[in-house]
């Protein structure tokens, strides 16, 4: 299964992907600051990428750009739970590969998710 490296403040949210994500087979690292998920990101080169957009110390938009510096085409999904037209607009400017509204209200749930991972893992980009 891949790498996944998920980037974001909430223990909650980090604690439910890392469950998820395990219990899927994929192995999984955690970040709760920007700064910690880019050395992260730089240390592993994970398959995928799941960023916030709200973190304490830097912008999820500072964090895809300096992935995108790293590396142009590594899959980045942006899971935000206070996403913006313009925000999303930003991501998909800097080539995010998904972006996903936290919350249940919003339509976020892990199927969701997973059907985004396997999208973005697939060799075609496309779900089988």
């Amino acid at each position: 299964m891949a790498r996944i490296l998920v980037i974001d403040d909430e223990a909650g949210i980090r604690g439910l992907l890392d469950a998820a994500l395990r219990r899927k087979g994929h192995e999984v690292i955690l970040a709760d600051r920007g700064r910690t998920g880019v050395n992260l990101f730089k240390q592993a080169r994970p398959q995928v990428t799941i960023v916030d957009l709200k973190l304490p110390d830097v912008e999820g938009i500072a964090v895809l750009r300096e992935i995108r510096t790293l590396d142009p085409t590594a899959p980045v999904i942006i899971l935000t739970g206070v996403g913006t037209e313009e925000g999303e607009r930003q991501v998909r400017e800097l080539g995010v590969t998904e972006f996903l509204q936290k919350g249940f209200a919003k339509g976020f749930s892990l199927h969701a998710l997973e059907a985004a991972l396997t999208r973005v893992l697939s060799p075609s980009g496309q779900a089988p």
